[in-house]
């Protein structure tokens, strides 16, 4: 199961939300491969800290696809493992942003679809964090990926976003990926005594937008976590944030998978 983490809008919770995914993935037992492709590296500090030792980046194996290499690195190369126990990650490097032009030049759009597709045999789940933005990189995960995870910080400024972001993964769907699935909006950053958020999040259920019914609230615990260096499950086991996401990642493994759709 590959899933993507996306949301256009920067502040909304990608990394939090793909980290502790993750973490409570691995630490149920399952092999789990976590990518950051966000330039910036939030997961990667989030997991490694703020001065990683990593040999081998997601970036470095970009930039070996822009050239011919009679010996190129192996897939597992590019893996760094994690302090936590079956949790690996493809680390982000800042060189991200300086090869992203002539990959997209050179059409390199389905490389980490080959990537992942070279992996598939030693991961259960893989999540991919993004960067807030619609560039190389994001679709190239949206090409590559299962489902799409949407956070949604529950504003009328997400809310316009929203639309644009469903649109989007819609042209990807048609264009390149044809399973792919909109899996779900989460709630991010919930305030259940404010009015408002609950409002918004009423109106995207009356039209049939695909919110899930976990809701993650807004905690100072979340930030202590960043820094620690310890996603939540790590960290807090017992805080009531950390029980929403051991729901919410209940729920979509839970779910029942739809058929994929038969070859043409």
């Amino acid at each position: 199961m590959r899933r993507v983490v996306f949301n256009q809008k920067g502040g909304v919770g990608k990394s939090s939300i793909t980290c502790n995914l993750a973490a409570i993935a691995a630490n149920s037992g399952k092999r789990t491969l976590l990518l950051d492709l966000d330039p910036q590296g939030n997961s990667t500090q989030y997991l490694l800290g703020e001065n990683p030792d990593t040999a081998n980046t997601i970036a470095d194996y970009f930039s070996q696809t822009l050239s011919f290499n009679l010996s190129p690195k192996k897939p597992a190369e590019f893996i760094t493992e994690t302090p936590f126990a079956n949790l690996s990650i493809m680390a982000s490097d800042p060189e991200l942003e300086e090869i992203e032009q002539k990959l997209e030049s050179r059409h390199k759009i389905y490389k980490l679809r080959d990537l992942l597709n070279k992996l598939e045999p030693h991961f259960d789940e893989v999540f991919i964090d993004t960067a807030p933005a619609m560039n190389f990189y994001t679709t190239s995960a949206l090409v590559s990926a299962d489902r799409v995870l949407i956070p949604f910080d529950c504003d009328a400024f997400s809310r316009h976003a929203l639309y644009n972001i469903l649109h989007v993964i819609g042209e990807i769907r048609d264009d390149h990926n044809e399973d792919l699935l909109i899996e779900g909006i989460i709630a991010n950053q919930f305030q259940p005594r404010a009015n408002l958020p609950t409002q918004i999040i009423n109106e995207l259920i009356a039209e049939k937008h695909p919110v899930l019914p976990i809701y993650l609230n807004q905690s100072v615990k979340m930030r202590e976590s960043h820094q620690a260096g310890k996603p939540l499950i790590h960290f807090a086991p017992s805080h009531p944030l950390t029980q929403q996401f051991l729901a919410l990642h209940e729920h979509l493994n839970n779910k029942k998978r739809p058929k994929k759709s038969a070859a043409k």
